[in-house]
């Protein structure tokens, strides 16, 4: 694999541009904050509470010569991300790329599941994403130029056991992409979805060996995939695919076709 030095990330793909990463403090949203610092971009990397984790990955980045902040925000709440976003054009004048990326799960059956299991998950995941596309839509109108990705799942197109409400938002997500998609279109900002299987996070790692076991066997490919191959499709998204828009990319090992 080709070494990234500092300069490198001056000369790449997305030199110049504005990132925002949510929920970038580790895993998923980790490993696509360093795939878009690579290519060039700016990154703003938000976190609800996880402050020393969110610190550890701006050093990382900024060891890679990469222009960092950090940008502490609850993104279920509307207000939170609003000001957050401003703080980022405060700091750099614009937004280019948005990825919302931050999720919880509260899995549980329904004959279990609360109401508060039910509204945490729903606000992490999918009123997040509506209040990220709602705080940076003006900026990108304006200046004529967005890419917008939301990170979803499988699970919100196939449905899975004890996940009824992280399915509802997840499939939610899918749905808000594709209108959101149609409607700014005309903006040259396009929107997509990136649905990743089952991916091998610290919240997967927790998993007993046995149930791991019994999800491998689910899974074509045999494996879970790597945070690291989530961010390759969304750097392509992000960087190269000027003429996508209103997709839901999967990268699953074929767990959902």
């Amino acid at each position: 694999m080709r070494q990234t030095n500092v300069e490198d990330v001056t000369m790449g793909r997305l030199a110049g541009k504005i990132a925002i990463v949510t929920g970038a403090s580790r895993g998923i949203g980790r490993a696509i904050a360093m795939a878009l610092a690579k290519e060039g971009a700016a990154i703003a990397v938000n976190y609800r509470a996880s402050e020393s984790e969110a610190k550890r990955v701006v050093e990382e980045l900024n060891a890679l010569g990469a222009k960092t902040m950090l940008a502490q925000a609850n993104v279920s709440n509307g207000s939170e991300t609003r000001e957050m976003v401003q703080r980022v054009v405060k700091t750099w004048g614009r937004v280019d790329v948005m990825v919302n990326n931050a999720g919880i799960t509260r899995d549980k059956t329904l004959r279990k599941m609360t109401d508060e299991d039910w509204f945490e998950v729903i606000n992490t995941n999918l009123n997040s994403v509506y209040f990220g596309v709602m705080a940076v839509m003006p900026l990108m109108i304006e200046q004529k130029f967005g890419r917008i990705i939301n990170i979803s799942s499988f699970v919100g197109q196939a449905g899975n056991f004890g996940q009824a409400n992280y399915s509802a938002s997840k499939g939610g997500i899918i749905a808000f992409t594709k209108t959101a998609a149609i409607e700014l279109a005309k903006y040259n900002i396009t929107v997509n979805a990136l649905a990743p299987g089952f991916t091998l996070t610290d919240m997967l790692a927790k998993v007993p060996e046995n149930v791991q076991a019994q999800i491998k066997s689910r899974i074509p490919m045999g494996r879970f995939g790597l945070p690291e191959e989530v961010a390759k499709a969304v750097l392509f998204l992000a960087a190269d695919a000027d003429y996508v828009t209103g997709q839901q990319i999967n990268v699953n090992g074929g767990v959902y076709m």
